[in-house]
């Protein structure tokens, strides 16, 4: 999750993976900057995508929206500003753990260190045109 983008990021591999076809992409005409240094990124396309946190006796699940990428990323995808408005987020990121209110109470989400130096050591794969 990054707290300081305005823009939920999928990335076209990611799209790929999930198994989520090209005719789902709904046009964008925006570009947008900040993740590619000192350029200028434009989306393929956005797409809506339901989204879960929790355990299936305490979640939360909300409608969000992706700008879907075509370039790598150390990531799936990235969680901005919209995700922690949508689901009330409050983040701690010195402890790597996202705290929301579901119907039955708090959703602790906990991440790891050593998932995430892992994920900065691998390169994802280009997506096929």
């Amino acid at each position: 999750m990054d707290g300081g983008s305005n823009l939920n990021i999928l990335y076209a591999s990611t799209m790929n993976r999930m198994g989520i076809s090209w005719s789902s992409l709904r046009p964008s005409k925006a570009p947008f900057y900040g993740i590619i240094s000192r350029k200028e990124a434009m989306p393929l396309g956005y797409i809506r995508l339901t989204i879960t946190f929790g355990q299936p006796n305490n979640f939360r699940k909300e409608l969000l929206t992706f700008e879907v990428v075509d370039f790598s990323g150390v990531y799936h995808a990235l969680l901005g500003q919209p995700c922690f408005a949508k689901f009330m987020v409050v983040p701690n990121y010195t402890y790597l753990k996202l705290k929301m209110l579901s119907p039955k109470g708090v959703i602790t989400i906990e991440g790891s260190f050593e998932v995430a130096y892992y994920c900065k050591q691998t390169a994802l794969p280009k997506w096929p045109h």
